[in-house]
């Protein structure tokens, strides 16, 4: 949700109803945070506050920043407490050093990795800990690809249309230690993640992949949905529900001493 380069129109009344399980799974990953009284904890790509939400039950000293004006919003109309705002994680910055830095299914919409990174550095205060999770590689590739396939078809070049960046447990582990970071745990795992009714294909494609369909009449957009559907049926749709072909990575990490 951070992802400047991106076209993607962020629906936040949508995310919240339709793709709820973004926040919902985000528990795990919660748990390694382990947010303590009096801390301080900033996380990045905080969409609608949720999981912000639940760092500061746990009485840290909270802040969220989203690139989206939108889920910003909606965040403050639910969380009026909280402090939240719209910022771009490359450039943000702060005066005041955070405990810990926190991310759930944000990251992959970053693809400068490096800028992400510095600002994380920039922010943790020596031996404060960095803990996310996010899209890994090959992280919804049978969605991608049944969508490239369906855009081909219809005459539409699909190549330079992917937003995101899902990278290798290595990859992004290297990424880190080149910004002075230990890091501590990194995870590659499989998530099939079902989506809610009949429509789930087509919500997530709305919600999701507006950078694959920016130049595509509503006509053309329609017939390929439909074609994206078809292709994926065989083997993503079971006893009547749609399930995702998610791959997260999981990242742990301490900031080094200077």
């Amino acid at each position: 949700m951070n992802q400047p380069a991106s076209n993607n129109q962020w629906q936040a009344d949508t995310y919240d109803h339709k793709l709820d399980f973004v926040s919902r799974l985000g528990g795990d990953v919660l748990s390694l945070l382990q947010p303590q009284p009096g801390e301080r904890v900033l996380d990045i790509g905080c969409g609608t506050a949720d999981l912000t939400a639940k760092i500061a039950e746990a009485g840290a000293d909270t802040v969220g920043i989203d690139l989206s004006p939108e889920m910003i919003a909606r965040g403050r109309s639910k969380y009026p407490q909280l402090n939240l705002s719209a910022q771009n994680a490359y450039t943000y910055r702060t005066g005041q050093p955070f405990d810990a830095v926190f991310s759930n299914a944000a990251l992959h919409w970053m693809r400068d990795a490096h800028a992400v990174a510095v600002t994380v550095a920039s922010a943790l205060r020596p031996g404060g800990r960095f803990v996310a999770e996010f899209g890994g590689y090959r992280n919804v590739a049978a969605l991608v690809n049944a969508t490239e396939t369906a855009l081909a078809a219809y005459g539409y070049e699909p190549q330079g249309r992917n937003p995101w960046y899902f990278p290798t447990a290595g990859e992004y582990a290297a990424v880190l230690e080149a910004h002075g970071f230990l890091v501590t745990l990194v995870q590659h795992f499989e998530r099939p993640t079902p989506l809610q009714g009949e429509s789930g294909i087509r919500d997530w494609l709305d919600m999701m992949a507006d950078d694959f369909f920016f130049d595509v009449s509503a006509a053309d957009k329609a017939v390929i949905y439909q074609e994206v559907e078809e292709q994926l049926r065989p083997e993503h749709y079971r006893q009547g529900q749609w399930i995702a072909d998610y791959r997260r990575l999981r990242v742990c990490a301490l900031k080094m001493a200077d």
